[in-house]
């Protein structure tokens, strides 16, 4: 293992945006905003703690880009309208009063939405239903309903959203966009060969599939211009299915991640159960190496990595840019200040943080992060 968890602490730069160290808060969704999708004050302490803990950016949790199909969850956060923008600025200056970069994640669940009083059906690309149950602990119960399969207005209409809501993001003083491409949601059911079984120029081979996420891609990077981050997450596992894998493995790696470098992304997001394990079978390239080396894009690794050494090792052999940490964030909001200082983190209480349902717990508020 690497030592030289130095790295992890060295600044990086891209475009005009400083990154003060490699840490950043990966997406996690607790639906703790009002039922109509308005952020609260409780999530402003929530994102704060990480912004005084010594993350160098936080990812938001997923947000719903409008008032139609894109909601995944009920108390889900959206920014698809202005007041919901406009409830999301106190919290982006209490994370830049403390030096973090802020980002927003933008999500459409698609098949996957178990909680949006919108409408009553789920879209998809094909009228198949997510493999296993809704999750309980974001409010669902039984199987996902068969989603509608996607008409071409349909297809313009979530463009649009995604673009309209970065768009917000942008006005409401976040420092870039993460488009979410994985887990199962909207656009990863485009990738994806189960939920893809359409027959036009979408679906079929890999190439088809990640067709659409380059279209929206080049349309939310219209909505906000050239000088902002703008980025994707990418993975292979879903939240109703997270053993998944692609079907043709490194190959379909290799068309993915060098379709998304030829696009006017400033990063990629990769998520995998461990983000240095072989991602396509044993012998393989982890999803993290594969995305730099197809791509050529900085990355964003993710996955069982709040070990620095294991950490920094990414970084060492230049696999990865920056790493993000989730359900360690979650115990430990101050994790960078912690590794600086040579402290352990706390292993990950599921059930006190998790458990009834994912919401932002007063327990969670109440650690004390060191500035």
């Amino acid at each position: 293992m690497a030592q030289n968890i130095d790295l992890l602490f060295k600044e990086k730069i891209i475009q005009e945006y400083r990154f003060k160290n490699r840490y950043i808060v990966a997406p996690m969704t607790r639906v703790s905003a009002v039922n109509n999708g308005i952020a609260t004050e409780r999530m402003k302490q929530y994102y704060e703690r990480y912004a005084k803990g010594g993350f160098a950016a936080i990812i938001s949790e997923g947000i719903y880009p409008d008032e139609e199909y894109s909601q995944g969850y009920y108390n889900q956060p959206g920014i698809a309208n202005e007041a919901q923008k406009d409830a999301w600025k106190p919290i982006v200056r209490s994370v830049h009063k403390h030096g973090s970069l802020f980002i927003a994640q933008i999500m459409h669940a698609g098949a996957q939405s178990q909680g949006n009083p919108h409408k009553d059906c789920n879209i998809a690309p094909s009228v198949e239903a997510p493999k296993n149950d809704q999750l309980s602990f974001y409010g669902g119960e039984g199987k996902f309903p068969i989603p509608k399969k996607m008409a071409h207005e349909d297809m313009e209409q979530v463009k649009q959203g995604f673009a309209n809501a970065a768009h917000r993001a942008k006005e409401a003083g976040f420092d870039g966009v993460e488009i979410h491409g994985a887990n199962g949601y909207l656009l990863d059911q485009f990738l994806t060969d189960y939920f893809n079984q359409r027959e036009d120029e979408y679906g079929g081979v890999t190439m088809n599939r990640v067709r659409y996420i380059k279209e929206v891609v080049k349309e939310v990077r219209r909505a906000v211009g050239k000088e902002y981050l703008l980025g994707i997450r990418i993975s292979q596992g879903k939240a109703s299915d997270g053993e998944h894998r692609w079907a043709l493995g490194e190959t379909d790696a290799r068309t993915i991640f060098e379709s998304l470098g030829n696009l006017p992304l400033d990063f990629i997001h990769v998520t995998d159960k461990d983000g240095t394990q072989p991602g396509f079978g044993e012998g393989s390239l982890s999803m993290t190496a594969a995305a730099r080396q197809f791509s050529g894009l900085p990355v964003i690794a993710n996955g069982q990595l709040q070990d620095p050494s294991k950490a920094s090792l990414l970084l060492e052999e230049e696999e990865a840019d920056f790493v993000s940490l989730g359900t360690s964030a979650l115990q430990n909001p101050d994790a960078p200040n912690k590794i600086r200082n040579g402290e352990r983190l706390e292993e990950f209480d599921f059930h006190s943080i998790m458990l009834p349902i994912a919401d932002i717990k007063d327990h969670e508020l109440k650690k004390e992060v060191k500035r």
